[in-house]
């Protein structure tokens, strides 16, 4: 359990967890994620963040291969939440730190979690900095990203932001850094699943803090779960990919998300998806039956065209359809088109539905429902078709505009 040395006398002392599977309620990529803590050793030692709760053993193996536990001067706890927070009782028993640093939030989350009562701890804003011997530690709130209590620790002497969860992944690897990782492809699909499940919902907050961040001289972002920017471009890329992601610019892409009862909504899904595909749109067709809302989620991510369908089910629609739109409903996608079919036997209400909800995110709806009684005939997927050419030529104008 060797602890990695990222910057000299600056140490990850954190954990791999190859088996957690559910995280802030998306299924995230099969292999894990980690639980990344930061240990400096200076006049005064300072541990940043912890792991969640059993974890705590690896945490102290790691830290016991630079110095003992019983060293540490400080803490610093950029965010609550038990994740990172969960060890944090057994930790603080263990080391006695003469001070433990929260943002004046996290004040609250602590004490909703914890009996701290007697433990030594300062709250700090802003701006606030410590000097720990040969460094300055210098506090930046981030509000929102993802946690009321969240800040940032920037150490200016090593170029090192400490980010907390802004700018993480969920990617469990013996690698550390992104150089390590071997796959720029892969890499880049996880920092986007991670935004689009869980910042997406802060991105004006994340345009705000980019540029304080921007101001920074900083050659390398450790965040708290994934790996680790190194270099001036591996963090002028993911600052730059952040932006992007939070401006939420249409692309000339669409996913079409749907469950079907006996194959006649996905065979509309098709007839729309060749009605995008003929009119350069690329198009990926998901059914919510074998993929988990978060993946559906994700590829969002590059679709600037959003079309649901389900079969009508009990007057409304099938429940896996209902909680992918709560889901995405909840993360608030912006700039996005949108469309609505299915198929049904008795009433009808079910593309209605998916319509409105859709339209209820702000989604641009160039064209009406496109249902069909029974089994899609000839007709019928003709007009699926012609929605596929609609909303292919809206997107286009979108994109363009």
């Amino acid at each position: 359990m060797q602890p990695v040395e990222i910057k000299k006398d600056i140490f990850w002392v954190g954990f791999v967890d190859y088996d957690h599977r559910d995280f802030h309620g998306y299924s995230r990529s099969p292999d894990g994620s980690t639980y990344n803590a930061y240990l400096i050793k200076d006049e005064k030692n300072v541990l940043l963040d912890t792991v969640a709760s059993g974890c705590e053993g690896t945490l102290l193996c790691r830290m016991a291969q630079v110095l003992e536990p019983e060293k540490i001067d400080y803490i610093i706890c950029n965010h609550m939440e038990l994740d990172h927070a969960g060890a944090l009782e057994a930790i603080i028993e263990r080391c006695k730190p003469e001070k433990i640093f929260v943002s004046q939030t996290g004040l609250k989350s602590m004490a909703g979690y914890f009996d701290c009562k007697d433990w030594p701890v300062q709250a700090v804003k802003s701006g606030d900095s410590i000097n720990i011997g040969k460094r300055t530690i210098v506090f930046q709130e981030t509000r929102m990203l993802h946690w009321p209590d969240s800040m940032v620790s920037y150490i200016p002497e090593d170029k090192l932001l400490v980010s907390n969860d802004i700018f993480g992944q969920n990617i469990a690897s013996s690698a550390r850094f992104v150089d390590e990782f071997g796959d720029d492809g892969e890499y880049t699909r996880r920092v986007k699943e991670y935004y689009f499940n869980i910042v997406l919902p802060y991105s004006p907050m994340v345009l705000k803090t980019l540029p304080v961040v921007e101001k920074l001289d900083i050659d390398m972002i450790a965040p708290d779960h994934g790996l680790i920017q190194r270099g001036e471009k591996a963090v002028r890329g993911i600052i730059d990919m952040y932006r992007a992601m939070a401006e939420q610019k249409p692309q000339q892409r669409a996913l079409i998300f749907y469950d079907t009862m006996w194959e006649s909504t996905e065979t509309m899904a098709y007839a729309i998806c060749s009605g995008l595909e003929e009119n350069n749109v690329p198009t990926r067709i998901m059914s919510v039956k074998q993929n988990h809302h978060s993946a559906v989620m994700t590829e969002l991510a590059d679709c600037g065209a959003v079309i649901a369908g389900s079969p009508t089910h009990n007057n409304t629609v099938l429940p896996l359809m209902a909680a992918q739109l709560t889901y995405m409903k909840g993360l608030r996608p912006l700039n996005r088109i949108g469309g609505a079919f299915g198929s049904y036997g008795w009433s009808g209400e079910g593309p209605k539905f998916l319509h409105e909800q859709l339209a209820s995110m702000n989604m641009e709806m160039p064209a009406e429902p496109v249902k069909c009684n029974w089994r899609p005939d000839h007709e019928a997927l003709k007009a699926c078709h012609q929605m596929g050419v609609t909303i292919a030529e809206a997107l286009k104008k979108k994109c363009q505009g």
